[in-house]
């Protein structure tokens, strides 16, 4: 079940000449890191860096700002629906725009316009003025700009990289992403309980600077021009014809939609858990985050290093979010639940990066704005739907009830798609013995057909 062409297969070493183990790690280890290579992407790298640390800060200060406020779970998705509701609502005509312009001037507006937003909510709170509804608009205007931002960043890389390099680059992307993560709510819950959580505002507004210096440095002879799709009727319809007719594009983006709608909301579920259920505080809710992005580095790493990002991958990590999320929702103590958010960061990444890679690698440049645009609007858009159910949920019956739906959610989602993938793919499930063992797994239909007894 590949999801399409990957990295190209590296020819087999010689058997009478094989590799030192140092040579080969060293090997995997540049390979790791190829696309640091490239001067224009290295800038972007570091430049995502720093900003990625300011947004980590501002997630968990705006999530706590927003508890602290109104003491309600439900508030908080609300806060994270207002910030997702653009994705879902113009998502598709934000694709359609970033095919249509420039990459690099684009990001320049959407960088300096989400900068402004988050040193306006900085002042309203610095200043003792900040409001509920202050939040609200400012994750609105956020979600705004993302409509922009997500699909031009997603489909820069492939101009910043090439072809050759873009699995890599999109894994450390990822890994990038996760590294703020380890530094940002760690510095946002001193911030929180030092000083307060206008000034993890203010520093995310002024983390802007590093991205928006990256791209003003970047060369743009050395960019890989992608010829821009011209203005025309019906360009909408047909990104979304072109994904229709794609299975491996398809079902690949119905997965992560009823996963990032139901079982990705952890703004909710984790303040419900640190403030509910373990009464631990924002040290807790910090430290639960912190520990998931653990787990979600180690997992974007890991992809770093695959040369292939097969979907079969995507959907055993998806069965396996799923059911750790549900083991989670019944952890006793909160030693336990932070530890499991190890590996749920590391499976919830693997699902993160094996889909954005893999419809990346397998779409042709001309639409590709506006498929990474439809698959940023169903991850992301459907926190609107997701984030205030699963809030009322968490509300009603308790974090423990909420995580586990979420959980099962997933896992069902995967398991459904999984048999239809197999079923596109020319598989049938094959349940047998095998060395005293039970093995369960897809074979072609051919062999199934032949291993079958004659009646």
């Amino acid at each position: 079940m590949s999801s399409g062409p990957g990295a190209a297969s590296v020819p087999a070493p010689d058997r009478h000449d094989p590799p030192t183990a140092p040579d080969t790690a060293a090997r995997r280890t540049s390979s790791m890191f190829s696309s640091l290579r490239v001067r224009n992407y290295r800038l972007f790298f570091l430049g995502q860096v720093v900003s990625n640390i300011g947004t980590w800060m501002q997630r968990i200060a705006q999530d706590w700002l927003v508890l602290s406020l109104t003491g309600s779970a439900t508030a908080v998705g609300i806060t994270t629906a207002l910030q997702f509701l653009p994705m879902l609502l113009f998502g598709l005509y934000g694709g359609v725009l970033v095919d249509r312009l420039r990459k690099r001037p684009t990001l320049l507006v959407t960088q300096s316009a989400m900068a402004l937003t988050a040193i306006a909510l900085a002042v309203l709170t610095l200043t003792g003025h900040v409001q509920v509804w202050h939040v609200y608009v400012a994750a609105l205007a956020m979600g705004l700009a993302t409509v922009v931002d997500n699909p031009a960043r997603q489909s820069f890389v492939s101009e910043l990289v090439g072809p050759d390099q873009l699995q890599n680059a999109v894994s450390l992307n990822s890994a990038n992403f996760q590294s703020a993560r380890l530094v940002g709510p760690a510095v946002a819950g001193l911030l929180i309980t030092g000083v307060g959580t206008g000034w993890a505002f203010l520093l995310n507004g002024l983390s802007f600077i590093a991205p928006l210096t990256g791209l003003l440095l970047m060369r743009a002879r050395e960019l890989h021009v992608v010829e821009r799709a011209p203005r025309a009727k019906g360009q909408l319809r047909e990104g979304l014809r072109y994904v229709a007719g794609r299975p491996d594009l398809l079902w690949p983006i119905v997965l992560v939609g009823f996963v990032g709608t139901f079982a990705f909301n952890f703004p909710v579920y984790l303040s419900a858990f640190a403030d509910d259920v373990f009464h631990g505080g924002a040290g807790a809710y910090s430290m639960f985050n912190t520990l998931m992005a653990v787990g979600s580095l180690a997992g974007a790493l890991l992809a770093a290093r695959r040369g292939t990002a097969r979907l079969r991958l995507l959907v055993l990590a998806a069965l396996a979010f799923g059911a750790l999320e549900i083991v989670a929702a019944g952890a006793p103590a909160l030693w336990m639940f932070a530890l499991l958010m190890i590996p749920i960061g590391l499976f919830a990444m693997t699902v993160n990066v094996t889909t954005n890679t893999s419809i990346q690698m397998s779409t042709d440049p001309a639409v590709r704005g506006r498929v990474m645009a439809l698959y940023m609007m169903v991850f992301l858009g459907g926190s609107p739907v997701g984030a205030p159910v699963v809030g009322w949920i968490t509300d009603t019956h308790g974090a423990r009830v909420g995580l586990a739906v979420g959980g099962a959610i997933a896992m069902t989602a995967a398991a459904l798609i999984g048999l239809i993938l197999a079923r596109l793919g020319g598989l049938r499930l094959s349940v047998g013995w095998h060395r005293g063992h039970p093995r369960v797994r897809f074979v072609p239909r051919e062999r199934q057909e032949a291993l079958a007894p004659v009646a």
